[in-house]
């Protein structure tokens, strides 16, 4: 049997739609809330190192922002879609939401692959972007951030040209900015640390030590290989790594049974997350097929890579010994999943739950700009941990309290807030 194609945005609105009916949505909110407020798709022509000019389609996507300016990364990626950039949007507005910071959802991207450019090529394509958009960015309207294969200096590249169109200096117009310049101290790590910090909240409720527990990650890149450095500092052991290895063009999973070295493998990897093969092979991994981190015999399993990871074919694969799937990664299970997954005994820590630690932190980033007054890491890591456990709290509780999913807890919980914005707005 073929495997079933996803479209993110379906999926985001059939999440939407399920709980919008639980909770008996105006009809109008409804409509209004179920799709983006705002695209634009347009195109950035990039002379490139060897004379030639390349051209690529790019977007921004603001889906609500009732509760405060648009914020959510860009993404640099081939295979870049309408469809994911407005899932994406619409999943950044429940994020923000359900942590209860004053921002709204967007998202933006770039259809390119920049391990094909050089550092030239992508300067001139950061520029290129802010060049075609700067009219609808700005602190106090929609603020971007480093996405899937962007980070700090392309966000620094972005500002400097929005500050030199604009005539200004507006640190807050994006986050994610290096430290010195605006950045905020924890903000690398924060999602990764941000997933942590709700899953030991959940060990805790579990009554499962954080110690005793082991873990299975997909991905290796920012999110998940701070994710997994928390998670082992914490004394969990973290069996199998899974991520995409360019030179071969196809992914792997690294096993230690013993324990994978975070530290180590963060050594042999590249700007991209991809893990050395060969040099794995030496320190001792077991080198497996990219799907093999699903199988394997945890307690906890991690997607932190792309969407549409855990699908109904996926889901028998699973070990029996998996009792939590963390969902680090955007969309990474398909709506058709969370009933399997709740049959088999899995407790499923949401993704726009698990993830809001990288929004948070850019909403701290901007606070600083704001004050022109920047706190140290640690104070940081223990604002940052405070507001994930808050929202870890309102989720467990209503999930409890209604005997229902914590996807759907945290769903009622985000759209309800907006709705109450829009409301008090009167946009319906």
């Amino acid at each position: 049997m073929a495997a079933a194609v996803y479209n993110p945005f379906e999926n985001a609105q059939e999440q939407f739609d399920k709980v919008a009916a639980l909770l008996e949505l105006d009809s109008g909110i409804r409509e209004l809330l179920r799709q983006p407020m705002q695209e634009i798709h347009f195109t950035i022509p990039v002379k490139m190192d060897d004379g030639s000019t390349k051209v690529f389609k790019a977007y921004r996507i603001r889906h609500n922002d009732a509760r405060g300016p648009a914020k959510g990364g860009i993404r640099f990626h081939p295979h870049e879609t309408a469809d994911t950039v407005r899932a994406l949007s619409m999943w950044m507005t429940w994020k923000c939401a359900v942590v209860d910071i004053p921002l709204g959802g967007g998202k933006g991207g770039v259809v390119c692959d920049p391990h094909n450019l050089s550092e030239t090529e992508q300067e001139r394509l950061c520029r290129g972007y802010v060049r075609q958009l700067f009219a609808q960015l700005g602190p106090n309207r929609d603020v971007a951030a480093p996405d899937v294969m962007t980070n700090a200096q392309h966000m620094l590249w972005m500002l400097d040209e929005y500050e030199t169109i604009t005539g200004g200096r507006y640190p807050g117009m994006i986050t994610g900015k290096p430290v010195g310049m605006g950045g905020s101290l924890g903000r690398t790590e924060a999602t990764g640390y941000g997933v942590i910090y709700v899953l030991k909240n959940l060990l805790s409720e579990m009554n499962m030590p954080v110690e005793s527990t082991t873990a299975s990650i997909q991905g290796f890149g920012n999110v998940a290989e701070h994710a997994a450095s928390l998670y082992s500092q914490l004394g969990g052991t973290v069996i199998a790594v899974s991520c995409w290895n360019q030179a071969d063009a196809k992914a792997y999973t690294f096993r230690k049974k013993t324990g994978c070295d975070i530290e180590q493998l963060a050594g042999i990897k590249d700007a991209f997350g991809s893990i050395d093969k060969d040099k794995a092979l030496a320190l001792g991994y077991e080198v497996f097929p990219g799907e093999e981190w699903l199988k394997q015999d945890v307690d906890i399993i991690i997607p932190a890579a792309l969407e549409n990871q855990i699908t109904p074919m996926a889901c028998p694969v699973i070990s029996p010994s998996v009792k939590i799937i963390c969902e680090a990664a955007n969309g990474p299970t398909t709506p058709d999943c969370d009933e399997l997954i709740r049959k088999q005994g899995i407790v499923l820590l949401p993704d726009f739950l698990c993830n809001a630690g990288g929004v948070t932190c850019s909403y701290f980033e901007q606070v600083q700009c704001g004050m022109n007054y920047f706190w140290d890491k640690e104070e940081v890591f223990e604002k940052l941990e405070n507001s994930m456990t808050k929202a870890f709290s309102a989720v467990y509780e209503l999930s409890v309290e209604k005997n229902i999913g914590m996807r759907d807890a945290a769903y009622i919980i985000a759209i309800n807030r907006v709705a109450d914005a829009v409301k008090l707005r009167g946009w319906a």
